[in-house]
């Protein structure tokens, strides 16, 4: 288990929280957005992603967003998601990027719905981006999606999953997140394939992404954090889902749930209170 003397590390995903919302967020309201939230103190924030605008078009103003972010007086890192080489090659100009997030589907049909590529050749582009991350120093967070489960009837088992976990480990990967794309992960399955790796590939960060309801989230959060994960990504209000996943989209794990419990064991303390009110407020008015 982790102790509280261990660092948690808790990213905001704004990016999956906008990314399927069915309005255009102006870019301005963006901009503002992501800047309240480089306040707070989280580790990382997923801001935005480098992919095809006619695929995830609420994403087609990174590029803008981005030269408007207040990184100066930040330590929150940014991370960036990209689905294939050229969104990797645009990406990695831009020094305020730290992290590049790529998703690897361990469903062969959602990997093709996702990133328009099969398994096979997704993986190939890991191997490529993971390389390019290294020369540009930056650092890939290989995202495992439909980690515990997919609703489209492709295989699954523990073995799949740990099978993917271990190519990603053999490739010098070292950050890991498994992803709970549509809210299909019961606690026991996130507690044994965490409690499987995290001792098995010491080099390796494994964290969660987990997708969850109203009724389940801590369950599921507390299966994480007792098998040693200590890597957690959130989005402010449960909102977001991926679109190209299905139709009824299970929002991510909501932040100000997951704060309050990480806090009560003395962790997250550093969080900057005011600034977490005043983006919960504005989130508030962006997903009305």
């Amino acid at each position: 288990m982790a102790s509280t003397n261990e660092k948690i590390q808790l990213i905001e995903c704004p990016r999956d929280a906008m990314q399927g919302w069915a309005h255009f967020i102006p870019t301005a309201t963006k901009i503002a957005y992501l800047n309240q939230l480089l306040q707070v103190g989280f580790d990382t924030l997923d801001f935005g992603s480098f992919v095809s605008p006619k695929a995830i078009p609420q994403m087609a103003d990174t590029k803008e967003v981005i030269t408007k972010l207040a990184l100066h007086n930040s330590s929150t890192k940014l991370l960036a998601i990209v689905a294939n080489e050229r969104g990797a090659e645009e990406a990695v100009a831009y020094n305020e990027i730290s992290y590049l997030g790529f998703p690897f589907s361990i469903s062969p049909t959602f990997q093709q719905k996702n990133t328009n590529s099969s398994i096979d050749e997704s993986f190939n582009r890991v191997k490529t981006i993971h390389e390019l991350c290294l020369k540009k120093g930056k650092e890939l967070v290989v995202y495992l999606s439909m980690g515990f489960g997919n609703p489209y009837g492709d295989p699954y088992n523990k073995e799949i999953l740990l099978e993917w976990a271990d190519e990603m480990a053999s490739l010098g990967i070292g950050i890991v997140s498994l992803a709970d794309t549509v809210g299909l992960a019961s606690p026991e399955q996130v507690r044994m394939a965490l409690t499987t790796l995290i001792p098995q590939y010491p080099s390796v960060s494994f964290g969660v992404h987990l997708h969850s309801t109203a009724s389940n989230w801590k369950d599921k959060l507390d299966a994480a954090y007792t098998a040693g994960c200590k890597r957690f990504d959130g989005a402010l209000k449960g909102i977001g889902g991926c679109p190209m996943a299905q139709n009824e989209l299970v929002g991510n794990m909501d932040t100000e749930k997951m704060i309050p419990y990480f806090q009560e064991k003395g962790l997250l303390t550093q969080l900057n209170t005011n600034a977490l009110i005043e983006s919960s407020k504005q989130a508030g008015k962006i997903f009305e």
